[in-house]
């Protein structure tokens, strides 16, 4: 498995993240054997979040991660995300440190590697997001934080008050879902693709050494299902199939190649409940695209090059 750095932290975690929002279904012993087939193919960062399957995903994970002795904390990284209520978005100090009480509690761990902020409280008190950061920090119980979903002034207005270093983002991006590049190669165009929905925030984590975490990775746009089932993605996942067989791997993996041949040095979030897609994606750690083949699989996708 490709290592790459994650944020300042001065950590090298796995290319390829294991999404656990659809792991809820898993008797305990399922989950453990998924968990130990992504730690045989060297995908040991599990990210999570306190709303998936309302907290039971992280209930099983920590139920088959506890009762096995052969597994062992230190050698897996853990994320999880907060802030995210029913009918609104919650990052007050009291909540932040409620959720990851919860988060620690289903999960069975004293400690989260890394807590992300979900998405993006209009009536955040940054102050008070400083003040809990703090807290979790110096009561062991988060080792770094980061966002998700989050714009660069948006960051920027958190790290005002947060010391702690934002280590990672996590954003929605594939091939379709891919404005963070389109808007970056369409300028001064009056195209679709050329409209900033971001703030740049591509080339802002580059500059501020933030880790992009790529979720959703085969997502059609507005959430319309898997584009590599699509038939209205013919073109493209045509052009993916002559990859797959170039390189000797799935359909999964070219989409994960081609995230990961952005200089970014992203992370892929595949959130997947099977053991075989998670050993196919986890191939796609070991190719590098050309430069040629990226740009003909963006193209093929739809988007213009002007």
């Amino acid at each position: 498995m490709k290592m790459i750095p994650f944020g300042q932290s001065g950590m090298q975690v796995p290319a390829i993240a294991v999404g656990c929002m659809r792991v809820g279904n898993k008797s305990v012993s399922e989950m453990n054997h998924f968990i130990h087939t992504a730690i045989e193919v060297g995908a040991t960062f599990f990210d999570h979040a306190d709303i998936y399957g309302g907290g039971h995903c992280e209930e099983q994970f920590g139920a088959a991660f506890s009762s096995d002795p052969t597994l062992k904390r230190e050698d897996v990284i853990i994320q999880s995300k907060c802030s995210i209520r029913k009918g609104m978005y919650d990052q007050s100090k009291e909540h932040i440190l409620t959720a990851v009480d919860g988060i620690l509690s289903r999960l069975k761990t004293d400690y989260l590697d890394v807590l992300l902020l979900h998405r993006p409280d209009p009536l955040v008190e940054p102050e008070e997001v400083a003040e809990a950061f703090d807290i979790l920090q110096s009561s062991g119980k988060v080792r770094s934080f980061g966002v998700s979903n989050h714009k660069p002034m948006q960051i920027e207005l958190l790290k005002k008050f947060v010391k702690q270093p934002i280590q990672a983002n996590q954003m929605q991006f594939a091939i379709p879902v891919s404005n963070m590049v389109a808007n970056g190669l369409e300028v001064n165009m009056t195209s679709e693709g050329s409209a900033d929905r971001d703030g740049s925030v591509l080339d802002y984590c580059r500059i501020k050494d933030i880790t992009i975490q790529a979720w959703s990775p085969f997502q059609m746009p507005a959430w319309k299902g898997c584009f590599l089932t699509s038939d209205e993605y013919a073109p493209l996942n045509k052009e993916i199939a002559v990859l797959a067989e170039k390189y000797g791997v799935s359909d999964s993996a070219i989409a994960s190649c081609w995230i990961l041949r952005h200089p970014a040095k992203m992370q892929v979030v595949v959130g997947t409940a099977s053991e075989e897609r998670l050993r196919d994606v986890a191939l796609a750690s070991e190719i590098k695209l050309t430069r040629e083949e990226w740009y003909k699989l963006y193209l093929t996708a739809g988007h213009p090059l002007p």
